[in-house]
């Protein structure tokens, strides 16, 4: 296998740094969306409750334990809580504008990658052709063939390789923006169910 490797010629050290680089990135998006999920599964529920009671410090240290772009927003909704309704709106944005950045991070990297490795591949072809023509040009159509069937394997084999590291890199790159739009659409609803909250509570305190 690693002399098949070897045998896609030079191209093959880009295509695997593009390779290297689209493993990393996915698995640290992996851990780093699922650590968000296992965060906000029950948070909005714990922090309405201790809202209904009066405890906003509780309910901002419930924020605290959880690491996750959501509790970030509630954190600044109650800590606006005071403020008018369209104070606390225009906080809690503020504060989501800086947090989609955060669920973004890497993923215009990693489609990069996704089509830097299939580039790659075709210019290994096209190296490999070139080379495969060449053999043919200096030796004739009688050339050697075992000359001439390594520059054909080079043309191939980063095609291959490039086309193996840009079709997972496409999915998961896919994937992760589905799940970005799916959790900036969560932080949406869960904002608006904080502010409404927030806001009764505070009607509620002043009748």
């Amino acid at each position: 296998m690693f002399s098949i490797l070897i045998g896609g010629g030079p191209v093959m050290i880009p295509i695997a740094l593009s390779a290297v680089i689209a493993t990393v990135i996915i698995i640290e998006r992996l851990i780093f969306y699922s650590g968000i999920k296992k965060g906000e599964r029950d948070l909005l529920p714990r922090i309405r409750a201790s809202i209904d009671k009066g405890h906003y410090d509780e309910a901002a240290a419930i924020c605290d334990t959880v690491e996750s772009p959501v509790s970030r927003l509630m954190k600044t909704g109650i800590a606006y809580r005071d403020f008018s309704e369209a104070s606390i709106k225009e906080a809690v944005m503020n504060q989501a504008n800086r947090e989609i950045p955060r669920l973004e991070r890497y993923l215009s990297t990693l489609g990069t990658v996704a089509n830097i490795a299939t580039l790659l591949g075709l210019l290994g072809t096209v190296t490999g052709n070139i080379q495969a023509f060449g053999v043919l040009g200096d030796m004739g159509s009688m050339g050697n063939p075992a000359v001439l069937a390594g520059a054909i394997s080079e043309a191939l084999v980063t095609t291959a390789t490039g086309l193996i590291v840009s079709i997972p890199a496409i999915i998961f790159y896919n994937y992760f923006i589905a799940e970005v739009n799916r959790m900036v659409t969560e932080m949406e609803a869960s904002v608006s169910d904080l502010v409404l909250l927030l806001v009764a509570e505070k009607k509620k305190h002043e009748v």
